[in-house]
């Protein structure tokens, strides 16, 4: 098989042919010449900026329709698709300025448009946007996107939530291939650092057409660090420090790019000591260290586009718990957590005549110790994941394209710990899918069919009627799925975007075969090896207008599950724990976000942001779904503004949340009051002689308010969340 795709990719190279260059200028509506525009060909992972002149060259460009995009601050993104088909093409453009947002190119819906040719409302945020907003981790910067929320375990622990539905249901992927890292568990966090990461987008809602099971409620997609422009060396040492756990963050990162050849590699230490409540207590062992090193490596031609990829991740996390003795400061007490994750990937592109064909090929190692003593592995387990995903783009027919993929994975989990709260088992995927995209004047139609299969195996383990017996599986689930999505412009400036999609997701195995007391939850858990499929069918409305001042947004759903699964109490106890079984029901989750952007004229530097974000779920009898975010109010003022030659592109903020009160809960949680949060932040570029870099300054929890987020497993303790917290950061480029 492996000698097989060899020659096959050997000959599609063959089959290539071009080597094409692209030159123009870039100038403003006076013909002004533009300085420093990002020239992009996203597809081909080639940048290059204008010079004094507004020039912009490209060289050993292959043959093909590749989109073209022009991006500076202060003036409106642009994006041209162009047709490479001769030795030399000059495409000269026009940029308008304007103080609107830019117009983002997204790669998580496979047809790599920019947002406002996207059927599918995806929502793009840049790490660099999270981090001004001065959040402690990924997942809480994650957290600020309306609709997206997360379940914290104290500040250490996050996972993401997106419109009520988290864990299994949420598929993250990173470096282009899924990551798997056992997060079935409440316990178990994102596990990835920011660093190294230079976006993520949000499709909120199912997409299980292009990514198969547990995308059934939607997908974090992590675009990594863009490598260095052609023919340029670089590098950016980043400091942070925490006052609330007198944490600090370092991350040092350098790049360099040929020609053909691109290098980046970059490593980053965290440490962060227990955090600090509004009373002035510490909560204990809510400290943790995490070390993250990437390293990235790329080559490209006329005919052939190589890019490989490796992180590894290492997060030592101390777990909250009663009656343990502070000690040290930085070091995380018994019990803990000590991960290990390895991603590799492996992204290759070949150019055709009139058609292109993308290989994306993973391996990831979750290793997972959870350790009550020094000498006692309490759980240990490995969760290896080798994934491929394969897709053909057939030659462009008009206005209409078309992509045939397959993709899969083969996984194993196997556990060396003294407890286990799941078996041995290896998993199988295989998905098939076919998706088309038509144009037609200033309509866009999006359709799609998948068919995607998984196979169970698992060992038995244990004494029968005993707690940690697991009997054997051998279940396969299957599940058909198709898309359908509209856009068209109902005015010039007024965007309408309709979808509606089914997804699906098989039972994980803890679902599955769980028999025993799950330790972070206090409960006997029982699962269920008779689960079938989550089956969901979700409709999307949004609309969207946007002006050089003036921007709106209204996002709508309606989610019907077929068979959730859910935890639901018998009212037996084993050993003092409650007895909870796995069973399915029947579920609706229903909601939406609105928001607006208001930039007045002439006051172009000032920003007003407010948006309101909420969802309901609900089981077929009318009870509540448990871990559904409390509905939430945001509003940020902004401004811009440069203080002569030694400070520019600052900023100043001023964000007000209001969290309201969750009175819809679950059999097993509680109600939650509401609390407002006033946080701080301030920014920019300082030149001071020689001495260049970026500052950033924040105040989060600026009141210092004692509050309880209804998804903090710290909850049920009476813990609440952190209090104030400053954040300092510093950035030199070089």
């Amino acid at each position: 098989m492996k000698s097989f795709l060899t020659a096959l990719f050997i000959g599609f190279s063959i089959l290539a042919f071009g080597q094409n260059a692209l030159n123009g200028t870039i100038s403003d509506h006076h013909n002004k010449p533009i300085e420093s525009v990002t020239v992009a060909i996203p597809e081909l992972h080639r940048e290059t900026i204008s010079d004094s002149i507004g020039r912009y060259i490209f060289n050993d460009l292959p043959n093909g329709n590749f989109s073209l995009t022009f991006s500076s601050i202060g003036y409106a993104n642009k994006t041209m698709t162009i047709s490479l088909n001769q030795k030399e093409a000059t495409l000269n453009i026009t940029l308008e300025e304007t103080a609107t947002h830019m117009d983002e190119m997204i790669v998580s819906t496979v047809f790599n448009k920019v947002q406002s040719q996207n059927v599918m409302k995806v929502e793009h945020q840049s790490v660099k946007q999270l981090q001004q907003k001065g959040a402690t981790t990924l997942v809480e910067g994650l957290s600020t996107i309306p609709g997206v929320s997360q379940i914290s375990t104290g500040t250490s622990i996050g996972k993401p939530v997106i419109r009520g539905l988290s864990g299994n249901r949420v598929l993250v992927y990173s470096q282009g291939i899924r990551m798997e890292n056992q997060q079935f568990g409440e316990e178990h966090g994102l596990g990835m650092s920011d660093a190294g990461v230079e976006s993520v987008e949000v499709i909120k809602g199912p997409a299980s057409l292009l990514y198969g099971s547990d995308a059934l409620g939607g997908v974090l997609y992590f675009n990594p660090e863009k490598f260095a422009k052609t023919n340029t060396f670089s590098g950016n040492f980043n400091q942070k420090l925490f006052s609330n756990t007198r944490g600090s963050n370092t991350t040092l990162g350098i790049k360099s790019s040929s020609d053909n050849w691109k290098f980046l590699t970059r490593g980053s230490y965290s440490t962060h000591a227990d955090y600090e409540i509004p009373s002035g207590e510490k909560v204990i062992n809510t400290r943790f260290i995490e070390k993250d090193y990437k390293i990235g490596l790329g080559y490209a031609n006329t005919y052939y586009n190589s890019e490989f990829r490796y992180n590894y991740n290492n997060l030592n996390i101390g777990l909250p718990e009663e009656d343990i003795t502070p000690e040290h400061f930085r070091t995380p007490l018994y019990p803990k957590q000590d991960i290990d994750n390895h991603m590799l990937s492996l992204h290759q592109k070949f150019f055709l005549r009139n058609s292109k064909l993308e290989a994306d090929l993973g391996y990831t190692y979750n290793n997972r110790k959870e350790l009550e003593a020094a000498d006692e592995v309490a759980l240990h387990m490995k969760l290896k994941t080798a994934s491929y995903n394969v897709k053909y783009y057939l030659p462009k027919s008009g206005n209409l394209e078309t992509i045939l993929g397959v993709q899969g994975l083969h996984q194993t989990n196997e556990n060396n710990g003294e407890e286990l709260l799941i078996p041995d088992a290896t998993t199988n995927d295989i998905g098939v899918l076919l998706t088309s995209n038509y144009e037609w004047k200033s309509h866009t139609f999006q359709a799609g069919i998948r068919y995607d299969a998984r196979k169970i195996n698992s060992e038995t383990h244990g004494v029968i009627d005993e707690e940690g017996y697991f009997e054997a599986l051998d279940k396969t689930f299957e599940s058909f799925n198709t898309s359908l999505g509209y856009k068209t412009k109902l005015l010039q400036n007024l965007t309408l975007r309709a979808n509606i999609a089914t997804g699906f997701r098989a039972p994980n195995l803890a679902e599955l075969t769980s028999n025993g007391v799950h330790e972070g939850s206090n409960r006997y858990e029982i699962g269920n090896a008779d689960l079938k499929n989550e089956q969901n069918l979700q409709t999307d409305i949004n609309l969207e207008y946007g002006n050089a001042h003036f921007e709106f947004f209204a996002n709508g759903f309606y989610n019907h599950i077929n068979d959730y699964i859910f935890l639901s109490p018998t009212g037996n106890t084993i050993d003092g724990n409650d007895v909870y079984d796995y069973v399915q029901d029947d579920a609706a989750l229903y909601g939406g976000e609105i928001g607006i952007h208001y930039h007045p004229h002439p006051l172009d530097w000032l920003h007003f942001v407010s948006s309101f974000e909420s969802v309901t779920g609900k089981k077929s009898n009318g009870d509540y779904l448990p871990l559904i975010p409390a509905n939430k109010f945001s509003n940020t003022i902004r401004t811009e503004f440069d203080i002569q030659q030694w400070f520019k592109n600052g900023y100043a903020l001023l964000n007000v949340d209001y969290i309201l009160n969750q009175n819809n809960v679950g059999s097993f949680e509680t109600k939650s009051n509401d609390y407002t949060l006033l946080n701080l932040g301030f920014g920019g570029n300082v030149n001071i002689g020689k001495n260049k870099f970026d500052l950033s300054l924040n105040a989060n929890n600026l009141l210092n308010k004692t509050y309880i987020a209804h998804l903090s497993r710290l909850k049920t303790d009476g813990i609440p969340n952190i209090g104030r917290n400053v954040v300092l950061g510093l950035n030199f480029n070089f």
